[in-house]
């Protein structure tokens, strides 16, 4: 597989395989002022939130890979330590576009995006009102990590007031993903819509102990059949299967239908042992699954 040593590659090479690689990224519609009243929006993908005591947000409006420019949003934050945080949605996405483009200093991206400005109630800056969510921010710290082309400047920030759309509200007052429909963006011209069918739910495990998929037989960790997302649905089972149960599995259908088709232990055998385990998990029937492979792998080792 092809390696790269960041010391040895151009800053925009290291650049595109960064950011195709770490993502999808989510954005930070940054909005701020200057000294002298001038607003300025422009989106940073370098952003994530870091902790909620006290509210840490980070973005990076780094220096330009090609001139190593300063970026407006960072000279801003220097002279007037505020900053808004819109989130951006599918709907707002080709005008947040248009707002990234490199105007010169003083000209207000709101203007020429066709973005509503709406006056914050704690910080200086202006909301966008087209923003189901927006943050208002106070910067705590800035930490410029270089002075070449490409290097980062954390923006670290604090909320101190969070304003949040009705319309992206479900019954409880929380806010609904499925409403949002926010976007990320990704490495070259590619960004990622949150919505639809590539929004997906995983149990979260964290207060549950699990067995582990280290507690599997090998035949079942290196099957070519499973893939790594079935075993960690394997692994994330809270009590592995009684030996009686598994006993008594191995007199069941599915073990009968495929003892009158294969020889026990042959790699066909195990092959569609695997295939109807794959297909269980398919249908959330996780304990079954694992059921299933256990007694297939008591058969095969009593085979040998």
């Amino acid at each position: 597989m092809p390696t790269f040593d960041p010391a040895k590659i151009l800053p925009h090479q290291l650049h595109r395989v960064l950011l195709s690689a770490v993502a999808p990224r989510p954005i930070a519609f940054a909005s701020t002022i200057d000294k002298a009243g001038n607003p300025n929006l422009s989106p940073f993908s370098c952003f994530n939130v870091f902790g909620v005591n006290p509210s840490t947000l980070i973005f990076s409006p780094s220096r330009s890979g090609r001139t190593n420019e300063l970026k407006d949003t960072y000279l801003n934050v220097k002279e007037i330590p505020e900053v808004v945080i819109n989130m951006v949605t599918f709907s707002m996405v080709e005008q947040m576009n248009l707002a990234s483009t490199e105007f010169p200093r003083g000209i207000n991206e709101f203007i020429k995006s066709g973005f509503t400005p709406v006056q914050s109630e704690i910080v200086k800056p202006f909301r966008v009102k087209e923003s189901p969510v927006q943050i208002e921010c106070k910067v705590r710290q800035i930490i410029e990590t270089g002075d070449g082309p490409g290097a980062a400047n954390l923006i670290i920030c604090e909320a101190v007031m969070v304003h949040v759309n009705n319309n992206v509200l479900d019954e409880t007052g929380a806010i609904d993903t499925t409403k949002l429909d926010l976007v990320g963006r990704l490495g070259a011209e590619y960004y990622v819509r949150a919505s639809g069918s590539a929004l997906f739910t995983l149990d979260k495990p964290v207060s549950k102990l699990a067995i582990g998929v280290d507690s599997l037989p090998e035949d079942v960790r290196f099957s070519n059949i499973l893939t790594g997302n079935d075993l960690g649905k394997l692994g994330s089972i809270q009590t592995k299967p009684t030996t009686s149960e598994i006993t008594n599995c191995i007199s069941s259908y599915e073990i009968n239908s495929l003892k009158s088709k294969y020889k026990t232990g042959d790699s066909q055998f195990i092959e569609e042992a695997h295939k109807m385990a794959h297909s269980m998990i398919d249908q959330k029937e996780y304990y079954n699954a694992l059921l299933l492979l256990l007694a297939t792998h008591k058969l095969i080792s009593n085979s040998l």
